[in-house]
């Protein structure tokens, strides 16, 4: 252990959407993979409290921590990445460092001084940063935005304090920025870097790193070019090429001499990186060779970073299973009774994800129908599970009307309803049922199979439940509670036993997934997924003999 912390802060340039995240997370995973243990900060320039209340379109899945606390979806990347265990502090925003200083300003801590930006905002951003390096080795601090937006001066102008405050061997400052390929003249252009690096030496921070983000390898020669205009060396410009996977980042960071080049600069002595089980997952990653589809039915589905962490776990299951997954982004809003046998026609399994709001619903619910008479696996998370139990209400236990008090609040038939403690609640942001939740998971149900245990903690956010009123009546049908709270009180998981794999939880276990350590529902889901598959096409093999035979 280092009597302090080292702080790498990492900035991006040129455009939003480059990979400040994945690079922050591979930094961490390379650190961790020479011995050193490390935590993880993304600053978020918005004035938003957090992203709870944001729109998926505008700003991507909402990550939730262990403790509850709605973040930025790179958390999700640092956590698959690394084991840094991230809590509130990892995730800070604009408008909690101006509501922290206002609350203190309120209270007369500031003794009547004036309050400005500098030197009371950027010190409130200071005290954050500081206040999570302890008892690690290296504390990895995203700043979000791009270089160059007004938001995200204060932030700047914080670490670039920080570095006179700490000591240069303390600080280091990487910078991610793009290499574009003109196709025109076939050249790779290093000028919009050139640009991006004067911006932020302008501010007062010179990069000692530069991640160049390029769609083609780049020479030594332009290496050195940047080098000479960026003020760097150039083994201090690492190639970040784009990549079919995304964990194989880390390991061409490596390649490139990234972490032996930040340890350096740190003056770090460290072990020599172990990264056998990262090759040995990239190797696998690449060997796959059979495949299967599943059909996502979300509302979200032109923005696919809305699913960040879904997709991934799916991914995961996939690799566990040797197979690759494909995933069928299918519009709810879209879906109708005529047009269901066409859309599924090619998956081997049907996914309801979690969401917000009443757009969609009605497809979601007849997917879910289709499923389950089907026969086709079905996994439904969060809202996706509430759907699966207006679907059996409705269709199975023939209680006409049956639905969620979100969507028709004068329902006959309530079987999801609010929660009693939400019931007063005025205030969206950060009110509803969050972070982890321990479940009881009885011993003759399909989960136990699943997990191997009768106690289990997932992650949530939600505000509705299963009504418990309804409980007896639906299990009589055959949809029975695989997943209780402790104190008995509320339905965590939902499973049809006259189904080859039929499951709705109220969590959101791909919050808990990595991609080395897939999650058991998604590991087991895929699984059924594949042998649904197999079953598919055995039958229809079997159809065409049948017609050779006869003709």
């Amino acid at each position: 252990m280092y009597k302090s912390t080292k702080f790498i802060f990492v900035t991006g340039g040129v455009l939003s959407s480059l990979g400040k995240g994945l690079s922050a997370a591979s930094i961490g995973a390379l650190m961790e993979c020479r011995g050193l243990t490390v935590t993880l900060l993304k600053m978020d320039p918005y004035i938003n409290v957090d992203p709870g209340t944001m729109n998926p379109f505008q700003h991507g899945e909402v990550f939730v921590t262990d403790d509850g606390a709605e973040t930025d979806l790179d958390l999700g990347h640092y956590e698959r990445f690394t084991h840094a265990i991230l809590r509130q502090k990892n995730n800070f925003t604009t408008g909690q460092i101006y509501d922290a200083v206002i609350q203190k300003e309120r209270r007369g801590e500031y003794l009547g001084e004036t309050v400005q930006v500098i030197p009371h905002i950027t010190d409130e951003i200071k005290d954050k940063i500081r206040g999570l390096g302890n008892g690690v080795d290296v504390a990895i601090v995203e700043v979000g935005g791009t270089v160059g937006d007004i938001e995200s001066l204060p932030f700047l102008e914080a670490i670039r304090q920080l570095r006179v405050d700490l000591g240069p061997q303390n600080v280091l400052y990487v910078h991610l920025t793009l290499l574009p390929f003109v196709k025109a003249s076939g050249e790779v252009k290093t000028k919009p870097t050139q640009h991006s690096v004067k911006a932020l030496r302008e501010v007062g921070i010179q990069p000692d790193i530069l991640i160049c983000r390029t769609e083609k390898k780049i020479t030594r020669d332009i290496k050195e070019k940047i080098a000479l205009f960026c003020n760097v060396r150039p083994e201090e410009v690492i190639a970040a090429e784009d990549v079919n996977c995304i964990y194989e980042v880390l390991l061409n960071f490596h390649y490139e001499g990234l972490d032996q080049k930040v340890v350096e600069l740190l003056n770090i002595w460290t072990r020599a990186p172990r990264l056998d089980e990262w090759k040995s997952f990239i190797q696998a990653v690449k060997l796959l060779s059979i495949s299967v589809t599943i059909g996502i039915v979300g509302k979200y589905v032109n923005l696919h970073e809305s699913y960040k962490s879904l997709n991934e776990a799916l991914f995961a299951a996939g690799v566990i299973n040797r197979a690759k997954v494909n995933l069928k982004f299918i519009d709810s809003e879209l879906l109708t009774s005529e047009t269901m046998d066409s859309e599924f026609a090619d998956v081997d399994g049907i996914l309801v994800p979690g969401g917000f709001g009443s757009r969609g619903i009605e497809g979601k619910i007849k997917a879910v129908r289709f499923a389950r008479e089907n026969k086709i696996p079905f996994f439904g998370i969060c809202l996706g599970m509430q759907m699966a139990v207006v679907e059996f209400a409705r269709n199975v236990c023939e209680l006409e009307g049956a639905n969620s008090t979100e969507f028709n609040s004068d329902t006959s038939y309530p079987v999801i309803h609010l929660m009693d403690e939400q019931r007063s609640i005025t205030d969206k942001g950060g009110t509803m049922r969050l972070g982890a939740y321990e479940c009881l998971i009885p011993e003759n149900s399909e989960c136990h199979k699943i997990y191997g245990t009768t106690k289990i903690s997932e992650r949530h956010r939600h505000r509705y439940e299963f009504n418990p009123e309804f409980r007896e009546r639906l299990e009589e049908k055959g949809l029975r509670a695989g997943g209780i709270s402790p104190d008995g009180k509320l339905i965590e998981i939902v499973e049809y036993v006259d189904h080859p794999w039929f499951i709705g939880c109220q969590f959101h276990p791909e919050f808990k997934s990595k991609p080395m350590d897939s999650h058991p529902l998604f590991a087991s889901y895929i699984k059924a997924s594949l042998d649904y598959k197999n079953r598919k096409e055995q039958q229809n093999e079997l159809e065409k003999k049948i017609t050779n035979g006869c003709e």
